[in-house]
């Protein structure tokens, strides 16, 4: 296994989904969110766990966030922050980025503005209905 270290921004479901699964996997996982509350219940799951605006530019430096291998924003109802968010990785030469996408439009937004993979994880779970959930049902 790879010793690629990954950051997840945002962590509401899919975030902490998200560092769950990565850290069980071995990964080193970075949880940023603006919210100090969900950093805290994060902390556990994390590697490292910061409370951080991730528009701000200085403070995704500080964090050395260039550093890591994949940057994932995990935010989901705040698209402005979203887009803004992944826009400030790619300009500050963050590897990959991975962009969560609410809708098809807002994933052009985000290919467009140079994510390297955008993802839908309502869609793709919705997608997979009813797979192994039908058979409990």
């Amino acid at each position: 296994m790879q010793n690629k270290q990954f950051a997840v921004i945002g962590l509401g479901r899919f975030g902490e989904s998200l560092i769950r699964e990565l850290t069980s996997n071995g990964y080193e996982v970075l949880a940023i969110d603006v919210d100090n509350e969900r950093v805290n219940e994060s902390a556990e799951a994390a590697t490292h766990a910061v409370q951080a605006d991730a528009m701000d530019e200085q403070a995704l430096r500080q964090l050395g966030i260039r550093n890591y291998d994949v940057v994932i924003v995990a935010i989901g109802h705040n698209i402005q922050a979203n887009i803004l968010t992944t826009i400030t990785l790619k300009e500050i030469g963050v590897k990959q980025v991975v962009a969560k996408a609410q809708n098809k439009l807002h994933g052009k937004v985000l290919e467009k503005i140079g994510a390297d993979l955008v993802i839908y994880p309502e869609r793709d779970m919705a997608s997979n209905w009813p797979g192994p959930l039908y058979h409990k049902i």
